[in-house]
């Protein structure tokens, strides 16, 4: 729509400034002495960055000292911090906290400045100093130059056909995907045939030579939110409250379908804090629905972890579902694998083994 156009090219324009000042150096990026991979997109969340952040975990944490950057989103501390497994969301965001309790031995830390958290991180101990760096939700932030630039994008919300913010999802010029070394597109069918592939390459304008991947959502069995109190007789239930606090529950609440015979869904805004008045609702439908189970995702788990009025009948029925990401074929997968191994340098002292 032209009307669209004309109100949206303030912001345009300025995101056109801002990217033509670090293509042509006018504007300083800084090179760090440690390979840095960064996940990101160019859409407002639910893409699928978290589960993807993990997979590199999950792919490179054999390999060398594995250490995950994000900015912590909505957190109320300030600066540089190094999460703990018994921090609280927020301490240290709720995505920062889920990959820390995954993953307890390796680094997380959150800092809005990432170049001086890549600072702070290389000044730790030598036995403690990461030998690479997962940058999460890193492509837009230009004033740091990564080894590889991994995009995501949502299958079900084609860029090209979105609009800026306020009017649409995009947070960023559609364009700049081609700048990622290799493009991911995430939420995938869990079959696509080579001309449905091409159709997504063509709707998207890579660059000839630029890689694209296709993965898909896998969901994992309801685990509890509090392991102690659980009643897990709960698991087998066939009716579920499914309540979250996330960019975009739809394929959550399709997986859901097949399994449960009711399905009551409350939907929050991303991020969403559960207030004292949400955890009181919570409670009302607990005892209203004696038999459901109360479910929830794993993100808005770590910002009820330390809820403090939680209903005990709730803490006893909470469950959440955990999500990885997985690639639709072994083959994409291991070429995933390699496009790793060629863009991240190997580097003397740091273990990489690729």
């Amino acid at each position: 729509m032209i009307w669209s156009k004309v109100l949206l090219f303030p912001y345009w324009l300025a995101l056109r400034l801002r990217h033509a000042g670090f293509d042509s150096g006018r504007r300083k990026v800084v090179e760090h002495p440690v390979p840095v991979i960064s996940v990101g997109n160019v859409t407002v969340g639910g893409t699928g960055k978290t589960p993807m952040v993990e997979y590199l975990v999950n792919l490179l944490q054999g390999r060398c000292r594995v250490a995950v950057l994000s900015r912590g989103y909505k957190r109320k501390s300030r600066g540089f911090h190094l999460v703990e497994v018994d921090d609280s969301a927020t301490q240290a965001g709720d995505e920062p906290l889920q990959i820390k309790r995954k993953f307890p031995e390796i680094i997380v830390a959150v800092d809005k400045n990432r170049n001086r958290a890549v600072a702070q991180l290389l000044a730790l101990p030598e036995e403690q100093r990461p030998g690479l760096i997962l940058l999460d939700d890193g492509f837009q932030y230009r004033k740091l130059k990564p080894a590889t630039d991994l995009v995501l994008v949502d299958y079900n919300r084609p860029i090209f056909k979105d609009e800026l913010l306020p009017l649409g999802h995009l947070r960023d010029l559609p364009e700049q995907i081609r700048r990622a070394a290799a493009v991911v597109v995430t939420k995938s069918p869990r079959y696509l045939d080579a001309w449905e592939r091409e159709k997504v390459r063509s709707a998207t304008r890579l660059r000839p030579e630029q890689p694209l991947f296709f993965a898909t959502v896998k969901y994992g069995e309801a685990l509890p939110v509090f392991r102690w109190e659980a009643d897990k007789r709960y698991i087998y239930s066939k009716e579920v409250f499914l309540f979250s606090g996330v960019a975009d529950d739809r394929p959550m609440v399709v997986h859901l379908s097949d399994r449960y015979d009711r399905i009551a869904h409350k939907r929050f805004g991303d991020h969403h804090c559960f207030t004292r008045a949400d955890q009181r609702r919570l409670a009302r439908f607990a005892r209203r629905n004696p038999r459901s189970l109360l479910l929830t995702t794993e993100k808005d788990a770590m910002r009820l972890l330390h809820a403090r009025k939680l209903d005990d009948e709730v803490r006893r029925r909470l469950f959440y579902l955990p999500i990885e990401t997985e690639f639709l074929t072994w083959e994409e997968g291991e070429a995933f694998d390699e496009l790793l191994g060629r863009n991240v340098p190997e580097q003397a002292g740091n273990g990489l083994l690729f």
